[in-house]
C-alpha cells in the first residue's frame, strides 16, 4: 500500500507541475480532496485570520502556486498527498469551475443545457475533467476584474460552481473514489472564455437597498432559511454552503447580524470557529468589491 501511495504521490507532483506550466496554480490534495496540508495555526489558544502571511504552509487555496521550486516543497511536506487542486480566480486564466455533479435524483448536464437554451448561450469546446462518479468539470475563464464567488446549487440542482478562493481537483489525481481525467479531445485545449450570459449568472445578484429593519427579526425568514442551508451541508460543502449564505446575508444588509449564527451553524457541521470566520469575512470582502460596502 506504501508503494502505490508514493507512486500516487509521484504522479500526482508531475501532474501538477505540468498544470503548473499552463500558468495554473495548485496545492497538494489527500485521498478525500481536501488540502493535504493541515493548518499551522489549528492548535493556536487564539487564531488570528492568516491566508499564508507566516510564511508556513497549510492555508489550503492559498498556498497556490505556479513556481516549480515551491511546488515541490509543497509535495514534500505532504508525502501522503495523491492528487492536486488548481486554485480558481487566479491570473492569468481567472479559472471558473462549472461542476456537473451526478447526485441522486438530478441531471446536472440537462439542467446546464436548459440554462444555455433559457439564457441563449452555448458552452464553447473547453478542458472537461472526469470524475470518478461520472460527474464533469467544465473550465472556464473570466474577465480579470470580475470575481466570481463560490456556489453550490445555486444555477440549478447539482450544478457547483468553483471561483475566486476555490480550486478544482486536477485530473490525474487519486481519490477514495477513483482517478480524475480528462475527457477525450479536450486535454490539450485552453480554458473558453465564459460566456456573458453564462457569466452574469454566476454573479451574486444586485443587493437591495429597501430595507425595513437591521435585525435579525427584521428578516426572519431569509435569517432561518440561510442558517438551514448551512445546517445541512455535507463534507465537502461547508465551506462553499457557508460562503454562499454569508454573502446572500451581506447582499441583503444583514450578514453583520447574521455572523454569529451563521459561525454557530458552521461549526455544528464541522468547521471550527476560525474557519467560520475567515470564510465569512471573505464573503463580505467579495460583497463589499461587487457592490460597495453594506449600508450600516
Amino acid at each position: 500500500m506504501a508503494t502505490i501511495d508514493r507512486q500516487a504521490t509521484t504522479l500526482a507532483l508531475a501532474h501538477a507541475l505540468s498544470a503548473a506550466e499552463r500558468g495554473l496554480a495548485v496545492i497538494p490534495l489527500s485521498r478525500t480532496k481536501l488540502p493535504a496540508l493541515r493548518s499551522p495555526h489549528r492548535l493556536d489558544p487564539a487564531p488570528l485570520p492568516c491566508h499564508g502571511e507566516c510564511g508556513r504552509f497549510g492555508h489550503g487555496v492559498h498556498d497556490a502556486s505556479t513556481d516549480p521550486e515551491r511546488i515541490r516543497a509543497l509535495f514534500a511536506a505532504a508525502p501522503w498527498a495523491t492528487g492536486y487542486g488548481i486554485a480558481c480566480g487566479l491570473p492569468p486564466h481567472h479559472l471558473i469551475g462549472i461542476d456537473l455533479d451526478t447526485k441522486s435524483g438530478t441531471d446536472a448536464s440537462a439542467a446546464l443545457r436548459e440554462l444555455a437554451l433559457r439564457h441563449l448561450f452555448t458552452i464553447p469546446a473547453t478542458v472537461v475533467v472526469t470524475t470518478p462518479s461520472g460527474g464533469r468539470h467544465l473550465w472556464l475563464t473570466g474577465p480579470p476584474d470580475v470575481v466570481v464567488p463560490n456556489s453550490a446549487g445555486r444555477l440549478a440542482p447539482g450544478i457547483d460552481v468553483r471561483g475566486a478562493g476555490g480550486y478544482l481537483v486536477g485530473p490525474g489525481s487519486r481519490t477514495e473514489h477513483g482517478v480524475y481525467g480528462t475527457a477525450p479531445g479536450t486535454a490539450h485545449l485552453p480554458p473558453a472564455p465564459c460566456p456573458p450570459a453564462l457569466l452574469r449568472l454566476l454573479l451574486p445578484p444586485p443587493r437591495t437597498t429597501a430595507r425595513t429593519s437591521t435585525s435579525p427579526g427584521g428578516h426572519h425568514g431569509q435569517g432561518h432559511g440561510l442558517i438551514q442551508f448551512v445546517l445541512t451541508a455535507h463534507e465537502g460543502q461547508r465551506n462553499t454552503r457557508l460562503f454562499w449564505a454569508a454573502c446572500r446575508a451581506y447582499e441583503n444588509g444583514v450578514g453583520p447580524d447574521l455572523t454569529a449564527p451563521l459561525i454557530d451553524a458552521a461549526r455544528s457541521t464541522g468547521l471550527t470557529e476560525r474557519e467560520a470566520r475567515a470564510t465569512i469575512a471573505s464573503a463580505a470582502r467579495l460583497t463589499a468589491e461587487n457592490h460597495g460596502p453594506a449600508p450600516r
